[in-house]
Protein backbone atom coordinates (compact mmCIF):
# COMPACT_ATOMS: atom_id res chain seq x y z
CA UNK A 1 0.00 0.00 0.00
CA UNK A 2 2.97 2.59 0.96
CA UNK A 3 4.37 1.65 -2.36
CA UNK A 4 1.35 2.45 -4.42
CA UNK A 5 1.54 5.80 -2.48
CA UNK A 6 5.11 6.47 -3.19
CA UNK A 7 4.29 5.45 -7.06
CA UNK A 8 1.20 7.71 -7.30
CA UNK A 9 3.32 10.21 -6.10
CA UNK A 10 6.20 10.11 -8.49
CA UNK A 11 3.74 9.64 -11.04
CA UNK A 12 1.54 13.02 -9.99
CA UNK A 13 5.27 15.05 -9.68
CA UNK A 14 6.90 13.70 -13.06
CA UNK A 15 3.02 14.89 -14.78
CA UNK A 16 3.71 18.70 -12.79
CA UNK A 17 7.32 18.75 -14.44
CA UNK A 18 5.77 17.40 -17.99
CA UNK A 19 3.47 19.78 -18.35
CA UNK A 20 6.09 22.56 -18.39
CA UNK A 21 7.28 25.64 -15.96
CA UNK A 22 5.17 26.52 -13.53
CA UNK A 23 4.98 30.33 -12.54
CA UNK A 24 5.87 31.62 -9.02
CA UNK A 25 3.07 32.99 -7.54
CA UNK A 26 2.51 36.23 -5.07
CA UNK A 27 6.17 37.57 -5.50
CA UNK A 28 6.23 41.40 -3.84
CA UNK A 29 9.31 42.78 -5.45
CA UNK A 30 10.89 46.56 -5.36
CA UNK A 31 10.38 48.93 -8.44
CA UNK A 32 14.00 48.38 -9.40
CA UNK A 33 14.36 50.21 -12.84
CA UNK A 34 17.61 49.18 -13.40
CA UNK A 35 16.27 45.56 -14.39
CA UNK A 36 14.62 47.68 -17.45
CA UNK A 37 17.42 49.61 -18.31
CA UNK A 38 20.25 49.77 -21.14
CA UNK A 39 21.80 46.28 -19.78
CA UNK A 40 18.73 44.35 -19.07
CA UNK A 41 18.58 41.04 -20.14
CA UNK A 42 14.72 40.73 -19.53
CA UNK A 43 12.59 39.40 -20.04
CA UNK A 44 10.34 42.39 -18.24
CA UNK A 45 7.41 45.04 -18.73
CA UNK A 46 8.91 49.24 -18.47
CA UNK A 47 5.15 50.73 -17.34
CA UNK A 48 4.58 53.82 -17.95
CA UNK A 49 1.27 55.08 -15.90
CA UNK A 50 0.15 58.24 -16.82
CA UNK A 51 -2.87 59.83 -15.20
CA UNK A 52 -2.52 60.20 -11.61
CA UNK A 53 -5.60 62.55 -10.09
CA UNK A 54 -3.53 63.31 -6.84
CA UNK A 55 -0.13 63.38 -5.55
CA UNK A 56 -0.70 60.95 -2.81
CA UNK A 57 -1.52 57.54 -1.34
CA UNK A 58 -0.13 54.45 -2.64
CA UNK A 59 0.50 52.73 -6.26
CA UNK A 60 -0.01 49.06 -6.54
CA UNK A 61 0.60 47.44 -9.95
CA UNK A 62 0.48 43.34 -10.41
CA UNK A 63 1.39 40.98 -13.39
CA UNK A 64 -0.60 38.02 -14.17
CA UNK A 65 -0.48 35.49 -17.00
CA UNK A 66 -2.81 35.84 -19.43
CA UNK A 67 -5.02 33.12 -18.87
CA UNK A 68 -8.81 33.34 -17.98
CA UNK A 69 -8.50 31.32 -14.76
CA UNK A 70 -5.45 33.51 -13.22
CA UNK A 71 -6.79 36.81 -14.60
CA UNK A 72 -7.42 38.87 -11.55
CA UNK A 73 -8.08 35.86 -9.42
CA UNK A 74 -6.73 36.51 -5.76
CA UNK A 75 -3.66 35.21 -5.21
CA UNK A 76 -2.10 34.82 -8.81
CA UNK A 77 -0.32 37.67 -9.71
CA UNK A 78 3.04 36.59 -10.33
CA UNK A 79 4.91 39.79 -9.26
CA UNK A 80 3.50 42.94 -7.20
CA UNK A 81 4.95 46.47 -6.61
CA UNK A 82 3.56 48.53 -4.07
CA UNK A 83 4.46 51.98 -3.28
CA UNK A 84 3.71 55.66 -2.44
CA UNK A 85 2.88 57.92 -5.20
CA UNK A 86 5.12 60.44 -6.29
CA UNK A 87 4.40 61.22 -9.88
CA UNK A 88 5.95 63.59 -12.39
CA UNK A 89 4.23 65.35 -14.26
CA UNK A 90 1.20 62.87 -13.24
CA UNK A 91 3.60 59.63 -14.55
CA UNK A 92 5.23 57.08 -12.67
CA UNK A 93 7.27 54.42 -14.71
CA UNK A 94 7.84 50.83 -13.25
CA UNK A 95 9.67 47.56 -14.21
CA UNK A 96 7.67 44.55 -13.89
CA UNK A 97 10.10 41.44 -14.32
CA UNK A 98 7.91 38.22 -15.97
CA UNK A 99 9.15 34.72 -15.41
CA UNK A 100 9.55 34.04 -19.14
CA UNK A 101 8.74 35.34 -22.17
CA UNK A 102 4.79 35.10 -23.18
CA UNK A 103 1.41 36.17 -22.71
CA UNK A 104 0.80 38.62 -19.33
CA UNK A 105 -1.97 41.09 -18.24
CA UNK A 106 -0.71 44.10 -16.12
CA UNK A 107 -3.21 45.84 -13.69
CA UNK A 108 -2.78 49.03 -11.81
CA UNK A 109 -4.78 50.64 -8.95
CA UNK A 110 -4.14 53.86 -7.04
CA UNK A 111 -5.59 54.14 -3.50
CA UNK A 112 -5.38 57.82 -3.23
CA UNK A 113 -5.48 57.72 0.74
CA UNK A 114 -3.56 54.80 0.82
CA UNK A 115 -5.76 52.67 3.38
CA UNK A 116 -5.61 49.57 1.54
CA UNK A 117 -8.91 49.44 0.54
CA UNK A 118 -10.93 50.19 -2.57
CA UNK A 119 -12.95 53.48 -2.87
CA UNK A 120 -14.78 53.38 -6.15
CA UNK A 121 -15.50 57.28 -5.80
CA UNK A 122 -11.80 57.79 -5.34
CA UNK A 123 -9.59 55.44 -6.53
CA UNK A 124 -8.37 55.02 -9.88
CA UNK A 125 -7.23 52.03 -12.15
CA UNK A 126 -5.93 50.73 -15.13
CA UNK A 127 -4.64 47.82 -17.10
CA UNK A 128 -2.29 46.82 -20.10
CA UNK A 129 -4.05 47.67 -23.60
CA UNK A 130 -5.97 50.12 -21.96
CA UNK A 131 -9.54 48.60 -22.20
CA UNK A 132 -12.72 50.18 -21.68
CA UNK A 133 -14.18 49.63 -18.23
CA UNK A 134 -16.97 50.84 -16.68
CA UNK A 135 -19.46 50.02 -13.57
CA UNK A 136 -21.17 47.91 -15.19
CA UNK A 137 -17.98 45.13 -15.53
CA UNK A 138 -17.06 46.35 -11.88
CA UNK A 139 -14.01 48.02 -13.62
CA UNK A 140 -12.94 44.48 -14.96
CA UNK A 141 -11.98 43.49 -18.58
CA UNK A 142 -11.44 40.58 -19.76
CA UNK A 143 -7.80 38.89 -19.84
CA UNK A 144 -9.07 38.82 -23.92
CA UNK A 145 -8.65 42.86 -23.70
CA UNK A 146 -5.69 43.26 -21.44
CA UNK A 147 -3.66 40.51 -22.59
CA UNK A 148 -0.02 41.51 -24.26
CA UNK A 149 2.88 39.83 -25.89
CA UNK A 150 6.19 39.87 -23.72
CA UNK A 151 9.79 38.79 -25.32
CA UNK A 152 12.93 38.11 -24.40
CA UNK A 153 13.82 41.38 -23.76
CA UNK A 154 12.00 44.60 -22.16
CA UNK A 155 8.66 45.20 -23.63
CA UNK A 156 7.32 48.78 -22.85
CA UNK A 157 3.23 49.87 -22.59
CA UNK A 158 1.51 52.66 -21.05
CA UNK A 159 -1.23 52.19 -19.11
CA UNK A 160 -3.48 55.50 -18.43
CA UNK A 161 -5.34 55.60 -15.55
CA UNK A 162 -9.06 55.81 -15.45
CA UNK A 163 -11.36 57.24 -12.25
CA UNK A 164 -15.14 56.95 -11.71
Amino acid sequence: MVMVKVAMGLMSVAAMIAAGPAMAHGQEISNDLARCGADARGPAVLVDVRGFAANTGKVRIQSYPATKSAWLAKGEWLNRIDTLVKPANGSMRFCMPVPQPGQYGIAVRHDRDGNGKTDISRDGGGFSNNPSISIFNLGKPGVEKAAFQVGPGVTKITINLKYM
